[in-house]
């Protein structure tokens, strides 16, 4: 297939480009700036914030996999992560887009987050807008888990909520399960996907202090108000099949902490 990806050059997108193409696909990688081709990936422009280069980014292409977001960023993040994905979820329509794949996060539709609603806003548009489609709710990933522990451990001690457990997943087998959803074609469903453990979040730190060699204190601190109630309560985890199979002490093997 010839496959359009937006946010090839992010988290995700750095397996699911290769993923693509070791599996024989035509890949097209959708950018706000110029790239040079490589790899027999064809870099094309294009804004998700504007929508300028999209219809030539869609021209010919059967599937999109719409990884894109711009997390955190005032006003911007609703800008490419609702309005970029109506746009392009319009202009996949208009150009015979057979299979649009968007990538959302498990529990975005039970925890009262800002940012959590507007992947559920984007999930919708992509429903009722766009081609024939699929959602792909992952659990979070190890790298987003590790970036968090790092910037902890600058501190002589960790807090962390003792009734939140994680599930979290590794992007490579996010990447793989996107490439079965791509070659089963549009599902019309919401599909999800986590990792091969659950974890507290008091074992997930023991485990990257082991592994990084640091000595911190962990100190159990319960996150307050509505928002920690529904931390509490487990949307981060899934029972969903097939799940992932990179634990996090492997990841954090081959992604040592102290680098």
């Amino acid at each position: 297939m010839r496959v359009l990806v937006t946010g090839a050059s992010g988290a995700l997108g750095r397996d699911v480009v290769p993923v693509l193409r070791g599996a024989g696909h035509e890949v097209r990688a959708l950018s706000r700036v110029a790239r040079p081709d490589q790899d027999g990936v064809s870099w094309v422009r294009g804004d998700l914030a504007t929508g300028e280069g999209l219809v030539p980014a869609l021209h010919d292409v059967d599937t999109v996999v719409h990884l894109a977001s711009a997390p955190y960023r005032r006003g911007y993040t609703r800008e490419v992560d609702v309005e970029g994905t109506r746009r392009l979820a319009a202009d996949a329509r208009a150009a015979g887009v057979r299979h649009l794949l968007y990538v959302s996060i498990v529990g975005a539709d039970v925890v009262p987050w800002g940012y959590f609603r507007i992947k559920v806003q984007a999930e919708r548009i992509v429903r009722s807008s766009g081609p024939a489609w699929t959602v792909l709710r992952a659990t979070q990933f190890y790298s987003l888990i590790d970036a968090v522990l790092r910037a902890a451990a600058r501190l002589p001690v960790i807090p962390y909520d003792p009734g939140i457990g994680s599930q979290a997943v590794h992007t490579g087998d996010v990447a793989r399960r996107l490439l079965e959803l791509l070659t089963a074609g549009p599902s019309h469903d919401v599909v999800e996907f986590g990792g091969p453990e659950v974890l507290g979040l008091r074992e997930a730190a023991r485990q990257w202090l082991e592994v990084s060699e640091r000595r911190r204190v962990l100190v159990p601190v319960r996150v307050p108000g509505s928002l920690g109630t529904a931390f509490r309560a487990g949307p981060f985890v899934t029972t969903a099949e097939p799940a992932g199979t990179l634990t996090w002490r492997e990841y954090l093997a081959s992604h040592p902490a102290g680098a």
